[in-house]
């Protein structure tokens, strides 16, 4: 719980809240005065000592572009090493070059510019003194010197100029230089590029039996033109030789085989001299038939002759015909017409399988060549990519190699692409530094006063006390009863300047609500008792604990001005002093503590002869003796039924007990009565007192009513805290005036509002005591 509500505050703490900022500006005006004023006299004191400088002026004439590069006949691109022109950008270039640490070495060695200790000093000190600029709508580069020695700073503005032209020319060269090398490096690949180029293109041809593929494309396309038109030919010339055979087969009686097989006979002459024999011996046969009968031996004879030669026809038929042939002798032999009709109808045949095969090889050979043309797209398509690798090749060969020549020409170039256009003068007189002055002056005004908010700021953070009563209700989420300004009475400033006035024969002033002297700070309290009043508007308040964290918060002095408040509206008031570890309330009415609340405990005295009237309405409960164990009467029976006798005696009862912080008496206290009254006083105790007294109070059970904002600073607090307007008293603070919160800024633990108590306070007393003023007070 503890840690939560310590997150709960740090994140209140780190909002941004512009108002918390002055607030914390104006608690530490001293420390942050101090600061600013320091850093001001510093920067005072500094302009004033300031030394009177002289400045030295020279001009650099940026060329766009290097004309001796047109005479020398270089590529304009390369060789002119082109500045970067008139633009804003390019100058800016030029101008960090000026100012390049290498640049200003050679300046500081060159001119020895020693500082006191007689060593060379560094580029950097230059480089403050050295202003560049570009002369609007010119490429001209002015470049400014500051320096006590009117000599110095003409020489190094000089030497400068000097510097950068030669850094300039150099730095063309060595771009050039740069060039030439890379292009050098690079001409061997691009060489060995063409060359495998070339050697893809060589074997892509000889792979392909190519060596023009476009004269090879186009007579490709002329030879299937050439075929188709032979072919159609061949065609025609077939479809005459069939319709002719065709005809000769009509007039031909013998079928085409047949007639065939004739023509082969008719043409062997084996065949025909064996026809011949057997003709002669089948005459013979039929003259003897005549003269012998058939079983004559010359019959006989002839017969067995006959069909050996009749045998021997069959034989060399079957060889002539591949087949066996029967028939008579006239079978194998043509009639004269139609051996002309033969003959004529084989040298058709004949003529037609010519044409066929013809045909056929001119159509293989069409095939072929079309197949051929199918594959030339993919074969260009291959031969373009080549060929494009090839020309790339060359022309990056070809601009490598000129771009060499070019480059070392530029490369002996000793011109640069700048030039001095106007070289200081050693200046007369001083600059006028008066601005410089003011400017050094404010510069220092305004870092006084940033370090001193950040010393402010670093002071307050480190500082763990609760600053305001904002703080205080955000850290402990109790709701705030009441704001009771600091302040000083006129007998505490007179014992300040004389300690011989001060008396302690009478009534601590700091009673201010019995004296009336304070009307604003009464007030205070008034709101503070009407608060209490309606805090419990169901179970009226009739006791309560009025404690705090730590010692010398005002828990006493606040116990005994509220009580005399709650007195002033016509109630009975019991005030009594719970403190018996360090009573203080006897010293604040200076009266005896004779007989007090501790004799009272134990049986030594009776209530009352301890009991004192210190004022109208108002009776006291001096602590008596100190116990050896306050704790011990505190808890127990006798200090609960004494508590309850007193409720009933008066209408208030009000017991101021020792800090929460370190003894327990407080709680103990909380627990018999109806609430705790928990006094905060800022800048006096640290959030983490005041968490440990919120969990304390949480563990032992006791209700807390609220809180009380005591010895607050008003103009250290909120405006949501305190009034707008604001009246002059005659009374002091130690610091500064502070006023009470008007009853429309109280506000319960959960930041919702609590109830008029202004409107509250005149309602139940029915005009008795007006609400006080929104009213404030400042330092006289």
């Amino acid at each position: 719980m503890e840690q939560q509500d310590y997150k709960n505050y740090k994140d209140y703490i780190e909002q941004i809240d512009l108002q918390r900022y002055w607030l914390v500006i104006k608690r530490r005006w001293l420390p942050t005065s101090l600061v600013a004023l320091l850093c001001i006299a510093a920067a005072a004191y500094a302009a004033l000592t300031e030394k009177s400088n002289y400045r030295a002026f020279g001009q650099v004439l940026v060329q766009e572009r290097d004309r001796s590069a047109s005479l020398t006949g270089i590529a304009t691109e390369l060789a002119t090493q082109e500045t970067l022109g008139r633009e804003t950008s390019a100058l800016a270039t030029q101008q960090q070059l000026m100012q390049s640490t290498e640049v200003l070495a050679e300046v500081v060695e060159t001119v020895d510019v020693k500082g006191p200790d007689g060593e060379l000093v560094d580029p950097g000190l230059v480089r403050r003194g050295l202003t560049t600029k570009p002369l609007p709508g010119t490429n001209i580069v002015l470049l400014t010197y500051e320096s006590p020695n009117p000599e110095l700073a003409a020489a190094i503005i000089n030497q400068l100029m000097d510097s950068y032209i030669e850094k300039n020319v150099e730095s063309n060269r060595a771009e050039a230089r740069a060039a030439r090398e890379f292009i050098e490096a690079e001409l061997p690949r691009a060489r060995e590029a063409v060359d495998e180029a070339a050697e893809q293109l060589r074997l892509f041809k000889v792979r392909n039996e190519i060596v023009n593929l476009e004269q090879e494309s186009a007579a490709t396309v002329n030879l299937l033109e050439a075929i188709e038109h032979e072919i159609r030919g061949q065609q025609s010339n077939l479809a005459s030789v069939s319709a002719q055979i065709g005809a000769l087969e009509e007039q031909l009686v013998l079928s085409p085989q047949r007639a065939q097989d004739l023509a082969k006979l008719s043409n062997s002459q084996s065949v025909q001299e064996v026809i011949v024999d057997l003709a002669e011996v089948q005459i013979q046969l039929s003259v003897q038939g005549s003269s012998y009968t058939e079983n004559h031996p010359i019959v006989a004879g002839l017969k067995r002759q006959e069909a050996a030669l009749a045998a021997l026809l069959n034989e060399r038929v079957e060889a002539v015909v591949a087949q066996p042939y029967s028939g008579a002798i006239g079978d194998y032999e043509f009639s004269p017409v139609e051996a002309n009709i033969t003959t004529a109808l084989l040298q058709a045949q004949v003529e037609q399988q010519a044409l066929e095969q013809r045909l056929r090889d001119l159509e293989n050979t069409r095939n072929q060549y079309l197949s051929w043309s199918e594959i030339f797209p993919s074969l260009e398509k291959e031969e373009l990519q080549l060929r494009s690798y090839l020309s790339a090749a060359q022309q990056e060969y070809e601009l490598l190699f000129s771009r060499l020549q070019e480059v070392r020409l530029a490369e002996n170039q000793t011109v640069g692409t700048a030039q001095i256009q106007e070289r200081a003068t050693v200046p007369l007189d001083p600059i006028d530094n008066s601005a410089t002055q003011i400017k050094l002056i404010i510069a220092g005004a305004g870092a006084g006063i940033f370090l001193g908010v950040a010393v402010a700021f670093a002071l307050d953070l480190l500082d763990k006390s609760i600053k305001t009563a904002k703080d205080a209700e955000a850290l402990l989420g109790y709701t705030l009863l009441g704001l009771i300004p600091k302040f000083t009475t006129a007998s505490e400033e007179a014992a300040q300047d004389d300690p011989l006035l001060s008396s302690g024969d009478s009534i601590s002033p700091r009673i201010v609500t019995r004296s009336g002297t304070h009307p604003l700070i009464s007030a205070a309290y008034q709101m503070l008792q009407a608060n209490l009043k309606f805090i419990r508007s169901d179970n009226p308040l009739r006791i309560f604990v009025v404690s705090s964290s730590i010692a010398q918060e005002g828990k006493s002095e606040v116990s005994a001005n509220l009580a005399v408040s709650m007195a002033q509206v016509g109630r009975r008031v019991l005030l009594v002093d719970a403190d018996m570890r360090s009573p203080s309330q006897h010293h604040l009415w200076n009266v005896m503590n004779r007989v007090g609340l501790s004799h009272v405990l134990v049986g030594e005295g009776q209530l009352e002869e301890a009991l004192q009237k210190v004022s109208e309405n108002v009776t006291l409960l001096t602590a008596g003796v100190v116990p050896p164990n306050p704790l011990a009467l505190v808890d127990s029976e006798r200090m609960a039924n004494l508590m309850a006798h007193l409720a009933q005696q008066y209408d208030y009862v009000i017991l101021d007990s020792p800090p929460l912080i370190g003894a327990a008496d407080a709680a103990v206290l909380g627990r018999m009565a109806d609430g705790v009254l928990l006094i905060v006083r800022p800048r006096k105790v640290d959030s983490a007192s005041a968490l440990a007294t919120k969990s304390l109070l949480s563990r032992s059970g006791a209700e807390v009513l609220g809180f009380v904002a005591n010895g607050v600073n008003v103009n250290n607090e909120h405006d949501d805290y305190v009034s707008h307007t604001r009246t002059k008293f005659d009374f002091h603070s130690d610091d500064e005036e502070t006023v009470p919160l008007s009853s429309k800024d109280f506000r319960n633990g959960n930041g919702s509002r609590s109830k008029n108590s202004s409107e509250a306070f005149s309602e139940t007393n029915q005009g008795s005591l007006a609400s006080p003023p929104n009213v404030d007070i400042s330092e006289r």
